[in-house]
């Protein structure tokens, strides 16, 4: 009995291991890549990522998601990325610059600022020089964020920048930080992409659109980041998100055509 009973723990531990190196995730042919993006593009990478892991059995794809600021700092730390997505060229500059480099860098998209406050808009903010007026809390991005170097552009394009400066009531860590404050009720009126919007229940929000002439339109640059083992997968990934089927899901988010 003791021989049958170690012949069949020995049978279960055989199977279990022939799982393990034969499953989706690691089959014969699979490949993995990880993908260091901007916040701002959570919803629309998220939704990337399953359409290509569908449309290429036995690939996977890992992100990780926030401020281009600090995602390329960790990467030029040393951080295994194999992609970077930043809503900033500044940023991909710093990588190619200051870290391990980058290749085949393309810019995939576009998006612009806009206002938003929670949906019964306490300071009754009409405008977007409205966030100048007396008494307005307001919250921005971070300097050094993209969002937040972006949403100081447009309001000194607008002549506006020193009074709705000292309006600003908090400093986030990037968009996604902007808008939860505002739609908990915790500002009166946040800046952030148009392309949270849709990440955003309008049951949360309202909507304030910013002047062209004094909007800011932001180029996400996407590349292979150097290193062993960033070759082909990498590579497919930045074709997928720069192809068709990539740039259907971030229109469907929000996001601008890419430039040209």
């Amino acid at each position: 009995m003791k021989h049958l009973l170690a012949l069949a723990l020995g049978l279960l531990a055989f199977a279990a291991c022939s799982e393990s190196h034969t499953g989706a995730g690691s089959s014969p042919g699979s490949a993995h890549v990880t993908v260091f993006a901007a916040s701002s593009l959570t919803g629309a990478f998220t939704e990337i990522g399953k359409q290509y892991e569908a449309s290429n059995p036995g690939a996977r794809v890992e992100f990780s998601f926030g401020p281009s600021d600090g995602l390329a700092q960790q990467i030029d730390q040393g951080a295994p990325a194999g992609v970077f997505a930043s809503a900033s060229t500044k940023w991909m500059d710093d990588v190619s610059q200051n870290g391990p480099g980058v290749s085949g860098e393309l810019a995939f998209a576009q998006n612009k600022l806009v206002v938003i406050t929670p949906k019964d808009n306490p300071a009754h903010i009409g405008s977007f020089e409205d966030l100048a007026s007396p008494g307005v809390q307001l919250v921005v991005a971070a300097e050094g964020v993209p969002a937040g170097d972006y949403a100081r552009e447009a309001l000194d394009n607008a002549g506006i920048a020193q009074k709705a400066g000292v309006n600003i009531v908090s400093n986030e860590l990037d968009d996604a930080a902007v808008v939860q404050k505002v739609a908990s009720g915790e500002a009166d009126a946040g800046i952030v992409y148009m392309s949270d919007l849709s990440a955003v229940s309008g049951a949360s929000v309202r909507a304030v659109q910013i002047p062209e002439d004094v909007n800011v339109i932001a180029t996400y640059p996407i590349a292979v980041v150097a290193g062993p083992g960033n070759g082909a997968e990498a590579s497919r990934f930045v074709s997928y998100v720069t192809g068709p089927d990539g740039q259907k899901v971030l229109h469907e988010f929000g996001f601008l055509p890419a430039p040209g």
